[in-house]
């Protein structure tokens, strides 16, 4: 009796480019042989082997032979991957809209999975300005859609689809905020309440994981403006709730208060000792250097400067610097504003004086 053995594993495929080998025992000599992965049929491979992977290692398998290439473009492959990844996606209007995409579902994903990591001087060097934005008005899109997906420990706790129109008056003259439940709804979570000083804020940067897509639907792009694992757990001193934020630095206009922004997703749980978080708020909005909220107009500059470049950071490093720069621009305007109260403290002095000069004489 013979038998064979496959081995794929996602940290080999990133660590050679060699193509996939298979290695055949025999039990009547105990020689191996090593063969092509071409000698595997293509319907093994497909059904077998690819759908097992994730998109890191399907994409890297697609880089090792012209076969498994011509195997991995496969659109419902990438469609499966996108479902299983983001279950929000599952939607029939958003499989509609992903198909329609450069490459359909692959394009999606390889918009969809960096989460911002890119390059943001090269990006920011090669995008449109805002200017540019302003006398293409006309180009804005029309609707976002936001699809969002909660996982804790690796299981699904929240999933949900948004739909937002860009054209009114009051997007465009209001903060921009994004809301993925209704003041009344909860969702119930397995997550244990913490109690007294206990570990649940700290596992939640651990367990808890986000996915926030923005989706053109004009343009067919796609980002992911979240930073996958939360930037702050806190704990509310009085009503106890868990306040859990995840956050992205985009690039704006050099030179003003928009010269990066914070896309800050902020998940709001609460409950009760002794029961489960429930998640009661999941929002979106955009912040300046100076500390301001931006409103729709002005966050959508930013976001389609993000969705044409990717000009975006992303991390807890890159948060740091954002509030690094938040935190000097605030002590040069306290600096500036100091000094002019002293130039109208010393103006004020010098009229005062000089009206009882004029008394005296």
């Amino acid at each position: 009796m013979s038998f064979c053995t496959i081995g794929i594993s996602c940290p080999e495929l990133y660590q050679t480019s060699s193509p996939l080998a298979l290695s055949a025992f025999s039990s009547g000599d105990g020689d191996a042989t090593t063969t092509s992965v071409t000698d595997i049929h293509p319907d093994v491979l497909r059904t077998h082997i690819l759908t097992r992977l994730d998109g890191p290692a399907l994409a890297a398998v697609a880089c090792t032979s012209s076969q498994l290439h011509c195997l991995t473009t496969d659109p419902n492959l990438w469609a499966e991957l996108c479902r299983s990844t983001w279950p929000s996606t599952a939607t029939q209007r958003l499989h509609a809209l992903i198909s329609e995409f450069p490459n359909g579902p692959r394009s999606f994903f390889s918009d969809s999975f960096p989460r911002l990591s890119y390059n943001s001087e090269t990006s920011t060097s090669s995008s449109p300005s805002s200017a540019t934005y302003s006398r293409r008005r006309h180009h804005f899109t029309p609707e976002l859609i936001s699809a969002v997906d909660i996982y804790y420990r690796g299981e699904m706790v929240f999933s949900k689809v948004v739909e937002t129109e860009t054209l009114s008056g009051w997007f465009r003259c209001t903060p921009f905020r994004i809301d993925m439940l209704d003041p009344k709804d909860v969702v119930q979570t397995p997550i244990k309440f913490p109690i007294g000083d206990g570990n649940t804020c700290w596992e939640l940067t651990e367990d808890l994981t986000l996915s926030w897509i923005m989706i053109d639907t004009a343009g067919r792009r796609a980002i992911n403006l979240s930073s996958y694992r939360p930037v702050s757990v806190q704990r509310h001193w009085l009503s106890g709730e868990v306040h859990v934020r995840f956050a992205a630095v985009l690039d704006g206009e050099r030179g003003t208060a928009t010269e990066c922004v914070q896309c800050g997703i902020a998940v709001t749980c609460g409950g009760w000792e002794g029961g489960n978080l429930q998640v009661r708020e999941v929002n979106l909005q955009v912040e300046d250097l100076d500390g301001t909220y931006l409103n729709g107009k002005d966050s959508l500059v930013i976001l389609e400067r993000a969705l044409e470049g990717k000009t975006g950071r992303r991390g807890r490093k890159k948060l740091e610097e954002f509030m690094e720069k938040k935190r000097e621009r605030k002590e040069r305007t306290l600096r500036r504003e100091g000094t002019l109260d002293k130039v109208c403290l010393a103006f004020g002095f010098l009229g005062f004086a000089t009206f009882l000069l004029c008394l005296i004489i």
